[in-house]
């Protein structure tokens, strides 16, 4: 077994510093990487050595550039690398490129990442090892004939998706046969720009499905357990917004169906280190395997919250090869956790991006809440980069208490400079349908009249923001006149006092 004592961080934002806060905790030594789309960035604070990669004449992004990163961990003599998600997470040639040079990828095996990254590859493992699948292709579809006989067959609606891809991208449902072709060569364009590889498959489409997935732990010697599973049925276009841990829709006994097929595809395909496996849920209980995430995900803190396990502490003590001590026995799912994206979107817009600068941010953080960020008071805000500026997770109890430190917590919650999806957040949370937990995947086109919550004296709030910079006269309820000089701030007294008007 090699100790890893330094691990090189090949990813930005905030699960670079997730990462990196783990490492230092097992003194671990800490390298980031320094871009010239953000040489500034909040993240390089949190590291122990930066490398500069700014002076890079290439065209690959620097987080996609496999031999320099390569180089830069050879350089310094770093024991390993973390990719986070995104970027080289899941792509299996840069893994097999560490192990050729003797460098510890913290992840599965090459092969594991083809195979699981393969959809049509990953179906026919499920099929082989007794995991429900929906009905369709065996493999990718050839042409639109063999698309049309094929979606007669199934039956009208299907899904097609990218063989190679994730996230929504090369996605197309089709409701009627006449689409077909249209559908077809729009999921394999955007295939094939999204992930250099246009072949699609078909699937039946389920209405109206929860998504539901299974965090897995798999070490070097055989052992592999579940560590329950995280609602993320709060999408849109495909995109999780809102997920949470456990579910409303699992008793124990599907949970433990679900958690065995999910261990069945993990050891079917030598799985190592953590992973996900992805599920669909129809509205009478049957489960239908989807993919599987060969890296950390997004939404792990709410497992985290549930389960008092750190995700990323045994990514590293597997990869240096240590044996899990966790048997399936132990893993207890305690409370409650639900986390929200808060992304840099304009959700009266149709959730277009927002760029400008972050002028302030302010957090209430309790024992109940945590906030994973990238951002500082600064930060620019590009389109070189994902949306996504922090990850808001709140625990409680019961899910009803969940819920309400959620809200809490977002109505504390301020960036001030751009739009962000914080509004769409606390319009879920006090949505009744997702309060009794009667949620799906079309849950937002169905169910959300209305994209954003608006506080009471949220106007109000917004207009003392926006005069921050010029002497004001408050007039509060009993006609007493307040005079607040330019620059100073007056948020804290906005917090504790209900105006009138201005």
């Amino acid at each position: 077994m090699k100790k890893i004592k330094s691990i090189l961080i090949a990813n930005r934002g905030e699960i670079a510093i997730r990462i990196s806060e783990t490492a230092v905790k097992m003194d671990i030594k800490t390298y980031g990487i320094k871009t010239s789309k953000e040489p500034g960035a909040y993240y390089l604070e949190f590291m122990d050595e930066v490398i500069d990669f700014t002076e890079l004449t290439n065209d690959i992004p620097e987080f996609l550039d496999i031999d320099r990163i390569i180089y830069a961990l050879k350089e310094y003599d770093i024991d390993a690398v973390h990719p986070g998600y995104g970027y080289l997470a899941e792509n299996p040639y840069f893994a097999q490129k560490c192990i050729d040079e003797k460098i510890i990828f913290i992840g599965p095996s090459p092969d594991a990442i083809y195979k699981l990254g393969n959809k049509t590859i990953a179906k026919q493992i499920a099929a082989n090892n007794n995991v429900p699948l929906l009905e369709g292709s065996n493999g990718n579809i050839r042409n639109t004939k063999h698309a049309k006989l094929l979606a007669q067959k199934i039956g009208y609606p299907v899904i097609l998706k990218a063989a190679s891809g994730g996230g929504g991208r090369g996605m197309r449902i089709v409701e009627k046969e006449e689409d077909i072709e249209k559908m077809f060569r729009m999921a394999q364009n955007e295939a094939e720009k999204a992930f250099a590889d246009p072949s699609v498959f078909m699937e039946k489409y389920v209405r109206n499905p929860r998504h539901i997935e299974f965090q897995i732990l798999a070490d070097h010697h055989g052992n592999i357990i579940h560590l329950g599973e995280r609602e993320c049925s709060i999408q849109r276009k495909h995109q999780k917004l809102i997920e949470e841990s456990p579910s409303v829709a699992l008793n124990d006994e599907l949970r433990a169906k679900m958690g065995e097929s999910a261990i069945n595809i993990a050891k079917a395909s030598n799985y190592r280190n953590a992973g996900t496996v992805e599920f669909l849920l129809d509205e009478l209980g049957n489960f239908y395997f989807m993919e599987m995430n060969t890296r950390i995900q997004v939404e792990h803190p709410v497992t985290e919250m549930v389960t008092g396990f750190d995700l990323v502490e045994w990514q590293i003590r597997i990869a240096q090869d240590e044996e899990l001590n966790i048997k399936q026995e132990d893993v207890k799912l305690t409370g409650w956790a639900i986390e929200c994206r808060i992304n840099a979107e304009d959700v009266q817009t149709g959730f277009s991006p927002f760029l400008g600068t972050i002028d302030q941010i302010q957090i209430a953080k309790t024992k109940n809440v945590r906030f994973d960020t990238g951002i500082s008071e600064g930060s620019n805000v590009t389109a070189n980069f994902d949306s996504m500026l922090a990850k808001l997770i709140c625990y409680g109890e019961t899910r009803e208490k969940a819920i309400q430190n959620t809200l809490n917590a977002l109505s504390k919650l301020y960036i001030k400079g751009i739009k962000t999806t914080i509004p769409f957040c606390k319009a879920v949370m006090n949505h009744p349908k997702f309060k009794s937990g009667d949620i799906s995947t079309s849950f937002i086109p169905n169910e959300m009249k209305q994209l954003f919550y608006q506080e009471e004296d949220e106007e109000l709030i917004a207009a003392f923001w926006a005069s921050l910079n010029h002497n004001v006269q408050l007039e509060i309820e009993d006609n007493t006149y307040v005079d607040y000089e330019k620059g100073k701030n007056i948020t804290p007294w906005l917090m504790n006092k209900r105006l009138k008007s201005l």
